[in-house]
């Protein structure tokens, strides 16, 4: 299984997000991961369709855009059309799941839901086979540097037999209080996309973090 590195800009420094995301790209990130957050769904507030339009063409690999908001019906298309090329909703946030899944797959890209820690694999058992990529949440979102719930292994490992029993061509992506001891674990578990904020942006060398991340996946 080839695990891919998705640096997390919500723990970037925003006064200079295209020099952030132009070192992650160096580095060998896989994907730029982008989290939304609008005050509501989450108790943090962070950026809109037009920032993520301003920093799109200083990215040369794929946007993963993670919607921690409410009603994400009436954004989606605004995200599409701003450059997001994976569009992530939460399932405790769709009042219709099915209906919003498809609303994102008209837009041409792929689609993931996302899971709370405290949200059980279920929510999604009857869906899963539209999508491609299943989040599982191991902080509860709203803040970076927050630590791993321990308990999310379980989790991921469970999620990762979902996956392959009803959808192998999935990605499962682990996004929260990942870094350099833990990731291993968490790619054993079942993980296939490593969301990392702290551990690279706070690192002294974001480069030579991204590519420490990139050393410990490929073992």
């Amino acid at each position: 299984m080839s695990v891919k590195i998705a640096p997390s800009l919500l723990s970037a420094n925003f006064g200079r997000l295209q020099e952030e995301v132009q070192t992650i790209i160096r580095a060998g990130a896989d994907l730029v991961h982008i989290d939304i957050m609008d005050g509501h769904f989450v108790p943090n507030l962070t950026i809109g369709p037009d920032v993520v339009a301003a920093i799109r063409p200083y990215s040369q690999v794929p946007f993963d855009v993670h919607l921690m908001i409410e009603n994400p019906d009436a954004f989606i298309m605004r995200f599409i059309e701003a450059g997001a090329d994976v569009v992530t909703v939460h399932a405790e946030a769709c009042r219709h799941l099915h209906r919003t899944i498809q609303l994102a797959k008209k837009g041409g890209v792929k689609v993931g839901v996302a899971l709370n820690p405290a949200t059980p694999l279920q929510a999604v058992q009857e869906i899963v086979g539209d999508l491609d990529l299943l989040l599982i949440m191991s902080v509860n979102p709203g803040f970076g540097g927050q630590s791993f719930i321990n308990k999310s292994l379980g989790k991921i490992q469970r999620a990762r037999q979902m996956l392959a029993e009803f959808n192998p061509a999935a990605e499962l992506e682990v996004d929260g209080g990942i870094n350099q001891e833990n990731a291993s674990d968490i790619v054993r578990a079942g993980a296939s996309i490593l969301a990392v904020g702290s551990a690279i942006f706070a690192a002294k060398d974001p480069d030579m973090a991204v590519k420490q991340f990139k050393s410990l996946v490929s073992i």
